[in-house]
């Protein structure tokens, strides 16, 4: 029996159709008493999102736009701490991409305010999740992430927002998605494991996330740069937002991440260039690292070809991320090494078996970049 685990599902509120923003904000503002609302949003996304959000233009609600710096940091959640003590907010709702949604989240538990999400993309599962992977303003991580018990009041988007999104997001996205296979799978087939049922959940919304994006992933993507929003489309970037977020509130510690993501918080902390890369793609080298650490180098291999379709990175080195200082390596590494869920891998795990399975990984790589 497992104590203490922490069970935090989703949003109370979820709906990904057709309509939906239009539908369902305005009854859901009006359900949590909602009067003065700040909206927080960013740049690139903001005019494609404005015609869905027709709620703006309800005389009931006074509005407060703020535009984001860019980072999911904690001087930008103070800035939003205070606008919503100047103006006497009562909601606030983040629309855009991955890091807002989490700086919408930290903001909402810092500043115990409900929020809501409306996500423009899909390229990660930041929309769902009770968490935030926190940035300083310059872009260099912080290498910890917010944990916080409040969940958003909703999350609620429009296929037809999404599909306008850039492709190299959803790719990005679905790489990050696969992840939760990869890192979940070796830890939740344990047999101490098999008789908790939330667990199990977990385990099996995994394996929906694999099946869904093997399958339909390569249709999804094309759909996606025809503009056409198909039952693969909408399938797989609900993955991507939702049920990927689901498999971490059913399974705790357990089934949210490893390795793999471990790897890239490590890399945005120490390598300051690895900002150039979105989440997903850091985390598609970070698959490799994670199966690299459990010797499953024909999983490797079984992998390329779809890295290779969807152009996903394969090593430091092709990212051109690899440090010149040995001793970047050994910083990332000791960073890894502290981190509890890099420790639930059923394997033996020490600081120089890390170092040692990136340095190989690295070498074996090597050969499908000639």
């Amino acid at each position: 029996m497992l104590e203490n685990m922490k069970i935090k599902c989703g949003p109370e509120y979820y709906m990904y159709c057709q309509g939906a923003i239009e539908r369902e904000v305005p009854a859901l503002l009006q359900e949590h008493g909602a009067r003065n609302v700040l909206i927080v949003h960013g740049t690139r996304s903001w005019q494609a999102a404005r015609p869905y959000l027709t709620f703006l233009d309800d005389p009931a609600y006074t509005f407060v736009k703020h535009t984001y710096s860019g980072e999911c940091s904690y001087q930008e959640a103070e800035v939003l701490d205070q606008i919503i003590k100047d103006n006497d907010i009562d909601f606030v709702i983040g629309v855009g991409g991955g890091k807002l949604c989490d700086l919408v989240g930290v903001t909402g538990h810092l500043s115990n305010i409900n929020y809501g999400v409306i996500p423009t993309l899909a390229s990660n599962c930041a929309p769902w999740t009770p968490l935030s992977v926190m940035y300083k303003e310059n872009g260099e991580a912080e290498g910890k992430s917010e944990h916080y018990k409040r969940q958003a009041a909703f999350l609620i988007t429009d296929p037809d927002l999404v599909i306008d999104s850039p492709v190299e997001y959803f790719i990005a996205g679905l790489a990050d998605t696969l992840a939760k296979w990869y890192e979940s799978v070796a830890i939740l087939e344990q047999e101490s494991l098999q008789d908790e049922p939330f667990l199990q959940m977990a385990k099996a919304a995994t394996e929906i996330c694999r099946a869904t994006i093997l399958n339909e992933g390569t249709q999804a993507i094309e759909d996606m740069k025809n503009k056409i929003v198909s039952d693969e489309f909408v399938h797989v970037s609900e993955i991507i937002i939702a049920v990927a977020g689901l498999v971490g509130g059913l399974g705790d510690k357990y089934a949210r991440n490893a390795a793999a993501h471990a790897l890239h918080d490590g890399m945005g902390k120490y390598i300051p260039a690895s900002h150039e890369y979105l989440h997903g793609q850091k985390v598609a080298y970070g698959i490799l690292y994670q199966l690299a650490l459990e010797d499953k180098w024909d999983e490797i291999d079984a992998l390329m070809p779809m890295y290779q379709q969807l152009d996903l990175p394969i090593s430091m080195h092709q990212m051109n991320l690899y440090p010149q200082d040995e001793k970047v390596i050994d910083q990332i590494v000791a960073f890894m090494d502290g981190k509890e869920k890099v420790h639930l891998i059923p394997i033996e795990i020490s600081q120089p078996i890390l170092k040692n399975k990136l340095l190989q990984l690295e070498d074996y790589m090597a050969r499908y970049q000639s």
